[in-house]
């Protein structure tokens, strides 16, 4: 966490089994939210480049975005979300107040991040990424 400067945001965190796309959504969002002032860390692929998902990237991107509100983890296929529920199971391994959300990658993270830019709490940070479920297209 940083200091008490700065101002506590939820943090986001993108888990993809491909660091492209992990690092391609997080600026796709960055970009569509105008910016956006929350922290927000990509954690894609294994630690020698590959496919797959990595326990001590997603811990590693966790502790990076925390700011002491809260961090939301959006992730992409089920071994991701296995990876994830391991690390909370843990208890340790991730900042107080991280939460795995329910919400597609690319739709949630944006959502995610323009609403936690406002500096809402994690909880209505989960509910307008699990909401982008809702979003139509045609």
């Amino acid at each position: 966490m940083t200091d008490e400067s700065e101002k506590k945001l939820v943090g986001i965190v993108l888990v993809s089994h491909s660091a492209a796309v992990a690092d391609s959504v997080a600026e796709m969002a960055k970009g569509l939210s105008g910016g956006g002032t929350a922290p927000v860390r990509a954690a894609g692929g294994t630690e020698d480049g590959g496919f797959g998902t990595s326990p001590e990237l997603i811990a590693e991107a966790a502790h990076a975005v925390d700011r002491g509100a809260g961090v939301a983890v959006l992730v992409d296929l089920g071994s991701a979300v296995l990876a994830v529920k391991a690390l909370l199971a843990e208890g340790d391994e991730l900042p107080e107040g991280t939460r795995l959300v329910d919400a597609p990658l690319v739709e949630g993270a944006v959502a995610a991040l323009v609403t936690a830019s406002t500096g809402a709490d994690v909880e209505a940070v989960l509910q307008a990424a699990s909401e982008a479920y809702d979003y139509r297209k045609v």
